[in-house]
């Protein structure tokens, strides 16, 4: 690929957001010579997002900051049916009210993240329903289906994998790609919209609305997908022993999404602080260059640039000076009782439970488990749900403890020894 010469490609690709792209040449000419819209679609599977969803919005984000036109289109009409994309089993179908209420919830988390209002490149948010709702079946299918053949949707990964392990793939679900593909299209003339982004894991359903496009109204559209984020352990981007981290305040704190920050990985903070803060590269080439005990000066950036994006400034300055209160002035110093435990157990692995017992927190592994269930049990300060979680070395702290709490005023230290 030549060199790129539009600021919103060369963001992208300098700060790793660039996995697949349909003609990279052409979007970076067409992107060169003024605004353009692009849109990125988004289910109304929970009223929130959550972490994993995070590198789609930042892409929004820096089309708008490098001149360009963001269009967040809630799936209000595909939401019915499901993306079957490398699942293993349909999603519950959701009525209409739970629908129209996930979607009052997400709107929350873009109004932090990109601007709103009627200019030239000020966001807009839209719903496929107000199109998927008046299709008629029988001019749908002679229009748009014609333009799909079977043989080409077997080949594609979301359907291929599931088909491969024998797991049933509805007929409803087998039209998502078409109804996807159908967004861009009707996009496209309504909004003027030329790309469409979103995961790797959407590559097949984008390309399929280039070409049906192409097909059908010979304009030229552009597809991008960004890489699936992994941590440096190999987990999935957002998941944690108290499940996903959510974006809404409701769902998740800001104190406890600021110590998921704070928590990465020492492999992971250069990259993480390229996609999910907008710090200059050269600060942050400087930041991942820290060794030892200086990296977690990096980590609190990140955590604080982060939860400001998400949450506002003043939240991520108060979840900052939470965390300085309870780790830096010293938990021990506070008089809370700690136990050594063998670092070679840890490393194995001890599940929650055990752990809560062994601290003293609880007086049997009965009492630990109705802890966890009723909510009332947390690892580092984030809440813990599943009481067979394997508490290891993973979660030691940088002030190397793994701290447990029941409640809001019980805790314990665990050292490894």
């Amino acid at each position: 690929m030549t060199q790129l010469r539009s600021d919103f490609l060369r963001t992208l690709e300098a700060r790793g957001f660039i996995h697949q792209g349909t003609d990279l040449e052409g979007l970076d000419a067409l992107a060169s010579k003024g605004p353009i819209s692009a849109y990125i679609g988004f289910d109304a599977t929970a009223d929130s997002l959550h972490v994993g969803s995070l590198v789609q919005i930042m892409m929004l984000r820096w089309l708008q900051k490098t001149g360009h036109r963001p269009i967040v289109l809630m799936g209000g009409g595909t939401t019915r049916i499901g993306d079957p994309s490398f699942r293993d089993e349909s999603r519950p179908l959701l009525d209409d009210a739970q629908i129209a209420r996930n979607i009052a919830g997400i709107q929350r988390v873009f109004s932090r993240f990109l601007t709103f209002g009627s200019g030239p490149t000020d966001a807009l948010m839209t719903n496929n329903a107000d199109w998927l709702d008046r299709l008629e079946y029988i001019p749908f299918l002679r229009d748009v289906g014609r333009h799909f053949t079977i043989n080409r949707m077997l080949t594609f990964d979301s359907v291929r994998l599931r088909l491969d392990r024998e797991q049933p793939l509805t007929f409803l679900e087998f039209n998502y790609m078409i109804l996807q593909a159908y967004d861009f299209l009707e996009l496209s003339k309504r909004e003027g919209v030329r790309l469409q982004m979103g995961g790797s894991d959407q590559w097949g359903n984008i390309v399929n609305g280039v070409e049906l496009t192409r097909r059908v109204t010979g304009t030229e559209l552009y597809g991008l997908t960004s890489p699936l984020i992994t941590t440096a352990s190999g987990a999935k981007m957002g998941k944690t022993a108290s499940g996903a981290v959510w974006l809404n305040p409701e769902r998740c704190s800001p104190y406890d999404y600021w110590q998921f920050w704070r928590n990465t990985d020492d492999k992971d903070v250069g990259r993480f602080l390229r996609l999910f803060t907008e710090l200059p590269l050269d600060e942050i080439a400087r930041l991942e260059a820290l060794g030892g005990a200086e990296i977690n000066e990096s980590k609190k950036i990140l955590a604080t640039e982060a939860t400001t994006l998400a949450h506002g400034a003043e939240a991520a300055r108060e979840a900052a000076e939470t965390a300085r209160r309870a780790f830096e002035e010293g938990a021990a110093a506070e008089g809370l009782p700690s136990i050594d435990v063998p670092r070679s157990d840890l490393e194995r692995g001890i599940p929650a439970f055990q752990l809560l017992r062994m601290s003293g927190l609880v007086a049997s592994n009965g009492e630990a488990r109705r802890l966890v269930q009723q909510g009332g049990a947390r690892l580092n300060d984030q809440r813990l749900d599943d009481p067979e979680y394997a508490v290891s070395v993973a979660d030691v702290t940088d002030e190397g403890v793994v701290k447990l709490s029941a409640g809001k005023k019980r805790h314990a230290l665990v050292r490894p020894v």
